[in-house]
């Protein structure tokens, strides 16, 4: 499904996260784009706020959110708002209403508001961390998740249920991109923090390869879903992968490579002791991660990454020299 008239009316939920301050950036310098409303579940610090937004603090759970688009006469929703690493503290069911719960109360709002497309930022989690995932994943390939990593379960749901409304509410067009591990300059997670380390952990027998997407790469492809309102599901992430041999070598750090009987002892010692979040459970994170293919992305939706996943990544460690901080072993 492909709609006439590009976004005029842009809404972006999250938009105070760190996608969503790059998008709002881009979406400010859009032609075409007449309106841009930023919600946030927090407010928005006045030295963060660019002049041709308006900012309002609401939650993705609010009741309100379908007033909030009738009153600004939205077209087009970019929905971004998600927990992607929780806190332990916080616990599973508040990443569960808003991840899940908070995206069907925006897809309810969308429909009772006349929104004529809507981008949502899936992942590629959603196809989950399984031995037999295929060496490359295409968006016809299922979409299992993980119930032990929330974000990868949520992810999971929450494009079961964009599915569901594909069926029951076809008037609203949905472009879904299941994104890759997402690189920039200022990018700090858990997957940067596994670079910054003296060496780098690895399950022996597995180069667990990464698919890197660079992260106006990512706010290109939305903006390019804004214009053309091309509809579909596509994995986003830079041509080709790396593997962790390759990424050690390319920081000139050792490469341990632990049995995963070790590994998985030891991060079940970790966590009964504190000593880490993570459990056992992070095993087939490590040696499992979804590799996409982008041939859809590219061919059928028409946008080109600008970074290979190399490229993205030596232009993150180059980032992170050039600020000082490297993660290339001196």
């Amino acid at each position: 499904m492909t709609l006439a008239a590009p976004a005029r009316r842009v809404l972006v939920t999250g938009a105070d996260g760190f996608l969503g301050r790059g998008l709002l950036r881009a979406l400010a310098r859009e032609p075409g784009i007449e309106t841009v409303v930023a919600t946030d579940v927090r407010e928005v610090p006045p030295q963060r706020r660019l002049p041709a937004v308006t900012y309002l603090r609401q939650d993705v759970r609010d009741a309100g959110v379908a007033d909030t688009l009738r009153a600004h006469a939205i077209d087009s929703v970019v929905h971004l708002a998600s927990i992607v690493t929780p806190d332990p503290r916080m616990g599973r069911e508040l990443a569960y209403a808003v991840d899940v719960l908070g995206t069907r109360n925006v897809l309810q709002a969308c429909v009772a508001a006349g929104v004529a497309h809507i981008v949502v930022s899936s992942s590629g989690a959603a196809y989950g961390y399984h031995a037999d995932n295929p060496p490359w994943l295409r968006e016809s390939d299922a979409l299992r998740g993980n119930e032990a990593f929330a974000y990868a379960h949520h992810k999971r749901l929450v494009e079961e249920m964009l599915a569901d409304y594909r069926g029951k509410a076809p008037q609203l067009a949905q472009t879904v991109l299941r994104i890759g591990t997402i690189l920039g300059e200022h990018v700090d997670n858990q997957i940067t923090a596994l670079f910054e380390k003296p060496r780098l952990l690895a399950v022996r027998g597995s180069d667990s390869p990464f698919v890197f997407v660079w992260d106006e790469d990512v706010a290109g492809a939305i903006l390019h879903a804004l214009r053309t309102r091309a509809a579909g599901c596509f994995n986003l992430a830079g041509d080709g992968a790396l593997t962790l041999p390759e990424i050690a070598a390319r920081l000139g750090k050792p490469l341990l490579a632990l049995p995963a009987s070790v590994l998985r002892a030891g991060l079940a010692v970790g966590k009964l002791l504190r000593l880490t979040r993570y459990g056992p459970e992070q095993l087939d994170f490590l040696r499992y991660r979804p590799v996409l293919l982008n041939t859809a992305l590219k061919e059928r939706f028409g946008y080109l990454p600008s970074k290979t996943s190399a490229q993205a990544f030596d232009a993150f460690v180059a980032a992170r020299t050039a600020q000082g901080r490297p993660v290339r072993a001196r």
